[in-house]
């Protein structure tokens, strides 16, 4: 038996013009541990609410293993985070999420992202969000997108500026203990819609993995072909 037979979710891909999103498994953990040792960010600033980078070594490394490994001991279809390995020309550059809870009731998203620092400055930010954008817009029929980035987090503020998000607030948080004001955005589905692509498609999202996820009948009601969402 295949992977994924058992967890539908290892076969979601998203891919765009520039860029290929691969559903995290267990095999790409260990890259994405790789990937983040290398850097993501000034160690001055603090992008994360979670201010895991600053752990040393090898605790960050095991943090980070535990941190996927709770993700999918957790995923259930009314409370579920999709994770994807984010690839440029084969090149591993960074990942993008998508969490929500009880989508199918009310088809809400956020989402939230890292890119390899040596990876930065060259639009692949913007490029993933749409990739993730597209997914859950278009293949689970979401309603709405928020996200939010600190004050002082000026390219996560630019993707998100950049793909049209309303304005949906501030919050104050602390970061590494000390207060900070998080900037809140939204995205609500008829803006999204304004300025869809055509070039981005969606692969394994057939009804088996929509069921998975809490947006299908009962398997055994399914047809066994995928449906054309599955790409």
């Amino acid at each position: 038996m295949e992977p994924i037979e058992i967890w539908p979710a290892f076969g979601i891909q998203v891919t765009t013009p520039r860029l290929e999103l691969r559903a995290i498994t267990p095999e790409l953990t260990f890259p994405m541990i790789e990937l983040a040792d290398a850097g993501i960010h000034d160690p001055a600033t603090m992008p994360f609410l979670m201010p895991w980078t600053d752990m040393a070594p090898p605790d960050r490394q095991r943090d980070s293993l535990r941190f996927y490994w709770n993700m999918l001991a957790t995923f259930r279809p009314d409370a579920f985070r999709l994770m994807f390995a984010v690839f440029e020309d084969g090149t591993l550059v960074g990942t993008q999420d998508a969490l929500t809870e009880r989508f199918a009731q009310l088809r809400t998203f956020e989402t939230g992202s890292w890119l390899g620092q040596r990876h930065q400055g060259r639009g692949i930010g913007k490029e993933m969000r749409a990739a993730i954008l597209h997914l859950m817009f278009e293949g689970l029929g979401a309603q709405r997108a928020t996200t939010g980035a600190f004050f002082d987090n000026e390219r996560s503020l630019g993707v998100t500026r950049a793909l049209g998000y309303d304005d949906n607030g501030v919050r104050t948080v602390l970061r590494r203990g000390v207060p900070a004001e998080e900037r809140l955005f939204k995205m609500d589905r008829a803006t999204w819609e304004a300025s869809r692509r055509d070039d981005i498609t969606i692969g394994g999202l057939d009804d088996h993995c929509l069921a998975f996820l809490g947006l299908a009948p009962d398997l055994s009601a399914l047809d066994a072909t995928p449906d054309a969402r599955s790409g």
